[in-house]
């Protein structure tokens, strides 16, 4: 976004919004009218590491949907604006004993991976942001075996979280929004193609002393939001 496109929008929104408090209008990681308000994050420090025949033969999925207090590009009625998540903004989310979060593959309820109601996806808050971890990915689920290969080649090196801002603030400005507390439940955590944070990314390697057998697939590296 250029200076003058963020200061007209700031200047609109400044004009239309009664109190800072106020969530976006319209929210949206892109220009154009309807498009997806979820965060990205590039997939750094994730990983898909085997498990033998001895484990079960599955995969261990780790990574991060969010990086907080990193500030990307977003859109409202207005125009762009920048955002940010605040570190701990999940926590009272995350507390939740009834916690259904799923991991999916592009935001699609149908492609899931791994699932918070059934034990097999963790999350949490640490100094990066939102961590995801699956102890034991199925490689031999058609969705798993889809996607470990192009993390693995870079082909797909994001992720992004979908959320309902529960609080937040405008800057004196008006050009930044800080997003305080959000609730994940009955959201999701994605790997992506593109999303809204650029600062989460993934690669894959196979670790040093990996077991090789047929269900065995490889070793991810992965870290990121709506």
């Amino acid at each position: 976004m250029t200076a003058s496109t963020l200061a007209a929008a700031a200047a609109e929104r400044a004009q239309h919004v009664r109190q800072r408090a106020d969530r976006p209008s319209q929210r949206r990681s892109a220009e154009q009218p309807g498009s997806r308000a979820t965060v990205r994050a590039a997939l750094t420090g994730v990983q898909i590491r085997e498990i033998g025949p001895d484990e079960g033969g599955t995969l261990e999925f780790r990574g991060h949907a969010s990086v907080y207090e990193q500030a990307y590009e977003m859109w409202d009625m207005f125009g762009p604006y920048t955002e940010i998540v605040s570190a701990g903004a999940g926590a009272d989310s995350l507390a939740r004993a009834d916690l259904d979060v799923p991991l999916v593959l592009g935001h699609d309820q149908m492609r899931r991976l791994a699932r918070t109601t059934t034990g097999t996806l963790v999350l949490a808050e640490d100094d990066t942001g939102l961590s995801v971890y699956a102890p034991a990915l199925d490689p031999n689920d058609y969705d798993v075996a889809y996607i470990a290969p192009k993390l693995r080649s870079g082909l797909i090196d994001e992720m992004s979280f979908a959320f309902r801002i529960e609080s937040g603030q405008w800057s004196p400005d008006y050009t930044e929004y800080r997003i305080n507390r959000y609730d994940i439940h009955r959201g999701d955590v994605a790997i992506v193609g593109y999303g809204a944070n650029p600062y989460t990314g993934a690669s894959m390697r196979k670790p040093a002393a990996a077991p090789t057998n047929s269900r065995a697939r490889a070793l991810l590296e992965i870290a990121l939001a709506r």
